[in-house]
């Protein structure tokens, strides 16, 4: 017999699982590894680890009917942000119907809410025909090398992806990109500023420019989907000293891209800002470069997976809308991948905040939910 549900997502939030690329003092997500693959092979299913990096393996399980028939995967990630500034970020507290601690809304609420339906399937005889496939990948919070290993092996003719819906039904995401701009100034001594050019002020025209273009990217007509473009400035660093002018200033921003939009479209506007202040001040030196992306997506609008998701639905009396989601989601890997996906998860919030939480009775819906997609899917 499978344990409860909100049993295990108390279990892997108590699990220390922040991605290490993003806080190298953490070890990542191997121990919500080894938890995920015991809870699944609990319930039933063949499972198998998959190393995506050194020791930050993926978790596959598979429900196969043994004949013939649609392959429906369900995909979560297993990583989480960070957690300054949190009080108790792995010690998962129920309030008011609430679960909170670090990753519950982002996204093991929606993580165990497909390893139940998992469960609750192989309770009940499996899928008719095909199989079911479970994946618990890693690294989504920042380059989705598990998602991207996963798909090198393992494929299905539809996809869940459970990350925080409030229980719409999402037919896409924006994508984003990240570029890196260096100001070159001169240090010298604070008091002698014929001899000195100041890299940070510099950067300042920059960013004058950059808040200009997201104020246009703004005021766009909006994607039907996704809505607008925009832009924001993510870290600065620069300087040595009290005294000395600051020879260089580096700025990280992030674009957010729509669909329409080509790839690296962040990089050539800040090109054009760029050559445009050159060319204003033959003394200002600056470069940038194109750092990482991830491409917008949509569900392929005649590919019924939304529907079927829908009517499920309103088969367990709980009707929905479709949306589409502002953030990234692995949903664009698999869907380069030739997989069609929606995104699809529980009500919460607090994503990437120091107060997190996930509703737990939209977790056992989204649950039931999902028994129903696959039950309907693979027959």
């Amino acid at each position: 017999m499978a344990r409860d549900t909100i049993d295990i997502l108390r279990d892997l939030i108590a699990i220390d699982s922040v991605n290490p690329s993003l806080d190298v003092g953490h070890s990542g997500e191997g121990s919500v590894a080894e938890a995920v693959a015991a809870d699944l092979q609990k319930m039933g299913l063949d499972v198998e680890f998959q190393e995506a990096a050194a020791e930050r393996p993926n978790v596959i399980g598979v429900l196969d009917s043994g004949k013939p028939g649609p392959s429906m995967m369900f995909c979560g990630h297993t990583d989480t942000v960070g957690v300054a500034g949190m009080d108790r970020p792995f010690d998962p507290e129920y309030t008011d119907g609430r679960i909170y601690g670090r990753g519950s809304q982002d996204m093991k609420g929606g993580l165990v809410a497909m390893m139940g339906a998992a469960g609750v399937l192989a309770e009940t005889g499996g899928p008719r025909v095909g199989r079911l496939i479970v994946a618990a990948v890693i690294d989504e919070e920042y380059s989705s090398i598990g998602a991207r290993a996963l798909v090198k092996e393992w494929t299905a003719d539809a996809a869940v992806v459970g990350e925080p819906t409030d229980m719409s039904v999402a037919v896409g995401h924006k994508g984003f990109e990240w570029v890196e701009i260096d100001v070159e100034g001169r240090a010298a001594h604070g008091s002698r500023p014929l001899d000195g050019l100041d890299a940070i002020l510099r950067m300042g025209r920059v960013l004058s420019r950059l808040e200009g273009l997201d104020r246009k990217l703004q005021a766009r007509a909006p994607h039907p989907l996704m809505g607008t473009a925009s832009l924001h400035a993510s870290l600065i660093e620069g300087g040595k000293e009290w005294s000395t002018y600051p020879d260089r200033c580096t700025l990280k921003m992030e674009r957010r891209t729509v669909g329409g939009e080509s790839d690296e479209i962040s990089l050539v506007e800040v090109e054009t800002i760029l050559r445009e202040l050159r060319a204003e001040d033959p003394e200002f030196r600056a470069e940038a470069r194109y750092v990482f992306g991830q491409p917008p997506y949509e569900t392929p609008p005649d590919h019924p997976l939304a529907s079927d998701l829908e009517k499920a639905m309103e088969g367990i009396g709980r009707p929905t809308r479709r949306s589409a989601m502002s953030f990234w989601t692995d949903a664009g890997v698999l869907g380069q991948a030739g997989i069609p996906s929606v995104i699809f998860g529980p009500t919460g919030e607090g994503l990437h905040s120091i107060k997190e939480y996930v509703v737990a009775d939209d977790v056992l819906v989204c649950q039931a939910a999902l028994v129903e997609l696959a039950r309907d899917f693979c027959s």
